[in-house]
């Protein structure tokens, strides 16, 4: 007789586990009470889905700075290599881009959801639209049933995939937190990875919604360490900054008890500092009788000029010919490295990933299972694990569904 399990949550990992556990012969039973599976997964990347990265072991581990070594198993069942294959073989062609990361050729994420959603289909898995409350266990304190809004269900082994508390309107509200607190699990303090930073900067939301596009951003510690550096794309909001450098920066600032990060902009990452004076010394030249902020106004975007000229003390209205060497030096300087002062993460509902969550302490590593209670496992970002951007938070999803998946099955 086939083994009865409920995996409850239809994201990435949860429809990895569901997919896994059916190709071994599981009867299994998906909830999930969004209208659409994969939800969340939908909207990652842009709506392009970031599936993976096209890496080494190595450096799929080098780029998973919270609890790496918990998650070596489920990566040597299934590494980035074996995510290309599945998808392709589910008729998704994919392809590789700048920083090995891999997406659909088709741009779009609803390819990759309704891959696994037919897979899902084609195996039988019963798919229910209802919202898991409580796992129960039987005396010996094993796995027996998972209690939902609607109705009970008999299982022998439940997968938790329900992932973090980032992005609520996808139904990531914290619910497979409660379950795995009430059957004895540790829950480390979930907060956001992949977030935007609040700033004490005023000057911040007086620039609100300029998009700075190809500037370089370096976060520094309070030991004046460069801790991330990456060119991009950023944003200045009314709270602070944003955009996808800082969301990049901020899963590498992950001690603010303890730590002071500030972060400085590159605006001119193409000049070095000889050939941007050059440049402003030739404006001002050349443009001798202009008012400084004009000079200014050809090297910064608009809502920029007023900060400038404020942070550098010199009059807007000053000519260019009285410029002095000190004032032109500064202005390199300011736009060489200018800076933000960052004051913390915003809110983990902000996040695109949540860091926190089972303690991985207490789940078997090779086989995603809790060492508390039989027949109980775990996928996805409901786990203490969380990654760099680029497709890793992605890889984890997949690999740790593939582990729980296969073992919920075959134990």
């Amino acid at each position: 007789m086939s083994k009865k399990i409920v995996v409850i949550g239809g994201g990435a990992a949860g429809m990895m586990a569901a997919i896994s556990a059916a190709e071994r012969g599981a009867q299994v039973t998906l909830l999930e009470p969004n209208e659409r599976l994969g939800k969340k997964l939908n909207i990652t990347g842009k709506g392009r889905c970031n599936v993976t990265n096209n890496c080494s072991m190595e450096e799929l581990m080098a780029n998973i700075p919270c609890n790496g070594k918990f998650l070596y198993s489920a990566f040597s069942r299934f590494n980035s290599q074996d995510t290309m294959a599945f998808f392709e073989a589910l008729g998704v062609p994919l392809r590789t881009e700048r920083g090995n990361r891999v997406f659909p050729q088709s741009d779009s994420a609803f390819d990759i959801s309704d891959a696994l959603r037919h897979r899902m289909r084609k195996l039988s898995v019963r798919w229910v639209r209802d919202r898991a409350v409580s796992v129960e266990t039987s005396e010996d304190g094993a796995v027996c049933a998972v209690a939902g809004e609607k109705e009970r269900y008999a299982a022998d082994a439940a997968i938790i995939a329900t992932g973090g508390m980032s992005y609520p309107g996808t139904g990531s509200t914290g619910d497979g937190y409660r379950m795995a607190e009430a059957l004895g699990h540790t829950i480390v303090e979930p907060r956001g990875s992949l977030v935007p930073l609040e700033s004490d900067d005023g000057d911040c939301g007086k620039m609100q919604g300029l998009a700075l596009k190809n500037v370089e951003l370096t976060a520094f510690n309070k030991k004046n360490k460069a801790v991330f550096r990456e060119f991009g794309e950023m944003l200045f909001t009314h709270f602070g900054v944003s955009g996808p450098l800082v969301l990049s920066a901020s899963a590498h600032l992950r001690h603010w008890q303890r730590e002071q990060y500030r972060l400085v902009i590159d605006l001119k990452p193409a000049l070095d500092e000889q050939k941007l004076e050059a440049r402003i010394l030739r404006d001002l030249t050349e443009q001798s009788n202009r008012d400084f902020e004009k000079i200014v106004a050809g090297l910064v975007p608009h809502s920029m000029v007023d900060v400038v000229l404020g942070k550098l003390g010199i009059s807007g209205e000053l000519k260019a010919h009285s410029v002095t060497r000190e004032q032109r030096r500064a202005l390199v300087e300011l736009l060489k490295k200018f800076p933000v002062s960052v004051t913390g993460p915003r809110s983990v509902r902000e996040a695109i990933v949540t860091s926190g969550g089972v303690k991985v302490g207490e789940v078997q590593p090779a086989t995603m299972e809790s060492k508390k209670i039989s027949g109980l496992y775990f996928a996805g970002e409901v786990l203490d694990v969380d990654a760099y951007t680029g497709g890793f938070n992605l890889q984890i999803a997949w690999a740790t569904g593939r582990t729980a998946g296969i073992c919920a099955a075959e134990s």
